[in-house]
């Protein structure tokens, strides 16, 4: 369909793009040659729709940092033959891979939308369908031929999310995605209700694609009771560049004097150590208590709002740019995307 928005559709395996097998019951992956005949609506939102499915499907919870390079490069490949492109990804890793992406996809001026499903497309109750339709639509969708969405984002059950904001929040509802500390981009109900005061602006750049990731990285999470012997390990891992401390409140962790030390010890053997809070809403304020003053002696850098997702993957980013501890400390304060 001539001067009709195209848009290219890439699926990499999860619950969406499933259907069952008429004989055997089991569930097996869907050719998407046939979606006009499973939602023939599509038809009516006239178009060019094209898809691209990876050879090796997979599973959301074997996702890695390798195919989300694969990723970006498939985006790359095609960005300038559509005008937005929608990612079918499980839902356990997606808010991973969509803050992943937005920090290897530097100057994005297109749409790229992630969005799953709880439920197989092929089942009669899927929140696939309206999933499906509602991002083609939305990636589709512009102002004076300038993307509305130039950004990536996750679209499930009628709101659309900034991707590095978001976290999966529930396991069974259809609602499945929280952005505690960000507002939704959109909410779809009878109409597309944009929120444009919150939605990234154009700059019109050269899409720029960062492939070098660093993953020597850690996730330490806070519990009463934590170990010396558990941290010890943790934060002598042979490599080990940085790590993520997940701790309480507003930034609170013990005060004993071996943990302060373990990392101040690490601090100085040049790993980096971030803090972000476990909650899902909330900063961390590191010295608003007594019990996160240490922290801020020793070095650690302040999280502030950002989630556990976007943390880990901004450290593999930036570290896999080679950037210096210095000038990292720098960026990690600052909003990249």
């Amino acid at each position: 369909m001539k001067n009709s928005p195209s848009i290219l559709v890439i699926y990499t395996g999860g619950t969406i793009g499933m259907i069952q097998d008429a004989e055997t019951g089991a569930l097996k992956p869907f050719n998407f040659e046939n979606i006009y005949e499973q939602i023939p609506v599509l038809e009516y939102l006239h178009y060019n729709i094209d898809f691209y499915t990876f050879d090796s499907l997979i599973d959301s919870s074997n996702m890695h940092p390798e195919f989300w390079i694969r990723l970006a490069e498939v985006i790359e490949d095609n960005y300038e033959s559509y005008d937005g492109f929608v990612v079918l990804h499980g839902s356990d890793t997606m808010a991973y891979t969509a803050s992943a992406l937005s920090f290897m996809l530097e100057n994005l001026n297109k749409p790229v939308i992630l969005t799953g499903s709880q439920l197989p497309l092929g089942v009669v109750r899927t929140d696939g369908r309206e999933n499906f339709i509602n991002s083609i639509e939305i990636a589709a969708a512009s102002k004076d031929d300038t993307p509305l969405i130039p950004e990536v984002a996750i679209y499930f059950e009628n709101r659309l999310l900034r991707g590095n904001r978001t976290s999966k929040l529930n396991a069974e509802n259809f609602n499945a995605f929280f952005s505690g500390n960000f507002p939704a981009l959109a909410e779809i109900g009878v109409h597309v209700k944009y929120n444009y005061n919150y939605i990234r602006k154009p700059n019109f750049k050269k899409l720029i694609v960062h492939k070098n990731l660093n993953y020597n990285v850690a996730i330490l999470k806070l519990f009463p009771g934590l170990s010396e012997n558990t941290v010890k390990a943790i934060l002598n891992t042979e490599g080990l560049r940085a790590v993520i401390l997940e701790t309480f409140g507003a930034g609170n962790a013990p005060t004993d004097k071996w943990f302060i030390d373990l990392l101040e010890q690490a601090i100085k053997r040049g790993v980096l150590i971030i803090n972000v809070t476990q909650c899902k809403e909330g900063a961390v304020e590191i010295g608003k208590y007594e019990t996160s003053v240490g922290l801020g002696k020793i070095g650690i850098v302040g999280g502030y709002d950002i989630t556990t997702e976007s943390a880990i993957t901004k450290l593999m980013y930036l570290l896999g740019d080679g950037y210096n501890n210095e000038t990292i400390i720098k960026l990690l304060n600052q909003s990249l995307r």
